[in-house]
């Protein structure tokens, strides 16, 4: 889908990540990143408006968690990934139960700019830590680098929303938005060009 190429025949294999079209829905009525940031601070969206995409995305994680316990896979990666999963689900859980005053998400170009993974350095057991899909079962991967770890790789449909509410990596909570220090003026030094000048005597 995400590379507009339609399935050859019926597809009778599970999706593998539940629609998110609710929380993408719910994310443009408050997304306050990039060229969305209301010029007015009096626009700026509800509390309980913003409180719908985190509630939105921690439930289609949850999704993900009945998906794999009914998968009789109890390798080390899955385990982590379990546990990767509850830590996501029990953060966006407090940010829907406490939002924020605007979202802190990552701006759409920051998505784009990711690093892409091609697909001949993926090894066959490489998966992604948010669904755990290898990611080579996908016959066109999408997968991408976070710059605070090379090896911090998911694939960009489940990585896109986390980030979009939250500035950090899933794994190390690193924050990947380098702030911007404040810009100082510089004060142009008055040229002494030897004149007596009352005013400063």
């Amino acid at each position: 889908m995400e590379h507009n190429i339609k399935p050859e025949g019926p597809t009778t294999t599970a999706p593998r990540r539940p629609d998110l079209s609710s929380f993408f829905s719910a994310l443009d009525l408050v997304d306050t990143t990039g060229d969305r940031r209301p010029q007015n601070q009096h626009a700026m969206p509800e509390p309980l408006d913003i409180a719908a995409p985190f509630r939105l995305l921690a439930h289609a994680f949850e999704m993900m968690q009945g998906r794999r316990s009914g998968n009789t896979n109890d390798d080390s990666s899955s385990v982590e990934s379990n546990a990767l999963l509850d830590d996501l689900v029990e953060a966006l859980m407090e940010s829907a139960d406490d939002p924020p005053r605007e979202l802190a998400g990552v701006p759409d170009e920051f998505l784009a700019e990711l690093e892409r993974v091609p697909k001949t350095k993926l090894k066959p057991d490489d998966a992604c830590p948010i669904c755990s899909n290898a990611f080579l079962d996908d016959k066109y991967p999408l997968v991408v680098t976070l710059p605070c770890h090379g090896n911090h790789r998911f694939d960009l449909e489940c990585i896109s929303p986390w980030l979009k509410l939250n500035p950090t990596c899933p794994m190390d909570r690193q924050n990947l938005v380098k702030k911007k220090p404040p810009v100082v003026a510089k004060v142009e030094e008055e040229e002494e060009d030897g004149e007596y000048d009352d005013m400063f005597a």
